[in-house]
C-alpha cells in the first residue's frame, strides 16, 4: 500500500493591518499645505467663535464687544489717537529690556552652567529673586531711576533676566560630556572646549530660550507702561479701563498678541536658517 502524499505545507497569510494615520504619529511630520491649513483653522476658529457669539446678541457689549467694533476701533486709533506711536514705544521699551537682559544672562548662565562653583554661588540666589513679582519693584525702580523711559525698561528687565539665566544655564549643561571629554581627550583647552565645544551644541537651545523669554518680555509691558507712562499699548489698555472702553482694551490686548506672534516666527525663521541641519 503506498504511503500518502506529503501534505504541502500553507503559505502563511499576511494580516494586514490598517495603517495608522500620519497625523497621529509620535512626533511625526506634516506636508507644509497641510501644517498651513491647520495653522489657519487654529487662528480662524476662535475668531469665528466669537464673531458668531456676537452674531447671535449673546455677548453685552459693554463687557465684551464683538470683532466688528473692535476693528473698527483699531481704524479709529490709528486714524485719531497715534496707534503707530504707542506700537512704536511700545517695541521700543520691551525690545531694549530684552536685548539688554539677554546680553548680561547668557554670559552669566554659561558660567552657571558650566562651572560649579558660580552655580553652587549664584543659582539659589537667583533662584530666590525669580520668584518675587516684577510689579513688585515698581515704587523702588520709581526711586532709583525716575519715571523716564530707563523705569519701564527695568521693570521689563526684572521680569526677564533671572528666568533667562536660569534657561540658559540648563541649555549648557544639556551639552552631552562626552563631547566634552572627547575635546579634552584630543588636548582642547578649557576655553577651546566652551568656544568649539559647548556654544555651539547649545545655540539652538539658547535661541529656543531668548524666544520663549522675549514672549514674557511682551507680557511685563502693561506692567512697565504703570509707571507714569503716556504712551504706549499697555498705557492705552490701562487708560481705557478707566473709562470702561472695552473695545479699546480688546484691541490692545490683540495688538500685542499679534506683535508677540510677529517676533516668535521671527525667532523661529532664524533658528531654521541658522540651525537648518536641526531639520534633518
Amino acid at each position: 500500500m503506498n504511503a500518502p502524499a506529503p501534505v504541502p505545507d500553507t503559505p502563511a497569510v499576511a494580516v494586514k493591518h490598517k495603517p495608522r494615520s500620519r497625523w497621529w504619529v509620535v512626533r511625526g511630520g506634516l506636508s507644509p499645505r497641510t501644517s498651513a491649513l491647520l495653522t489657519a483653522f487654529g487662528l480662524a476658529a476662535p475668531f469665528f467663535i466669537w464673531w458668531l457669539y456676537s452674531a447671535l446678541g449673546l455677548n453685552d457689549p459693554l463687557f465684551m464687544p464683538g470683532p466688528g467694533a473692535v476693528l473698527e476701533r483699531v481704524v479709529n486709533w490709528w486714524q485719531e489717537d497715534g496707534l503707530w506711536d504707542d506700537i512704536w514705544i511700545s517695541v521700543y521699551r520691551v525690545m531694549a529690556g530684552f536685548l539688554i537682559s539677554a546680553m548680561i544672562a547668557l554670559p552669566l548662565g554659561l558660567y552657571l552652567g558650566t562651572y560649579k562653583p558660580v552655580q553652587a554661588t549664584l543659582e539659589p540666589l537667583i533662584d530666590f529673586i525669580r520668584y518675587m513679582p516684577a510689579v513688585a519693584f515698581i515704587p523702588l525702580v520709581m526711586l532709583w531711576v525716575g519715571i523716564g523711559e530707563g523705569s519701564k525698561i527695568l521693570i521689563i528687565f526684572i521680569g526677564t533676566f533671572f528666568q533667562m539665566v536660569l534657561m540658559a544655564a540648563e541649555d549648557i549643561r544639556r551639552v552631552p560630556m562626552a563631547q566634552i571629554e572627547a575635546a579634552q581627550t584630543m588636548g582642547a583647552s578649557r576655553s577651546e572646549v566652551i568656544r568649539l565645544v559647548v556654544l555651539p551644541s547649545a545655540r539652538p537651545a539658547l535661541l529656543d530660550t531668548l524666544r520663549i523669554t522675549c514672549g514674557w518680555a511682551w507680557t511685563y509691558l502693561v506692567v512697565a507702561e504703570l509707571v507714569a507712562s503716556n504712551s504706549g499699548l499697555g498705557y492705552a489698555i490701562l487708560r481705557a479701563q478707566r473709562y470702561m472702553h472695552t473695545d479699546k482694551i480688546f484691541a490692545g490686548i490683540l495688538l500685542i498678541g499679534l506683535i508677540g506672534l510677529l517676533t516668535d516666527q521671527a525667532f523661529r525663521w532664524l533658528g531654521r536658517r541658522a540651525f537648518h541641519w536641526q531639520k534633518r
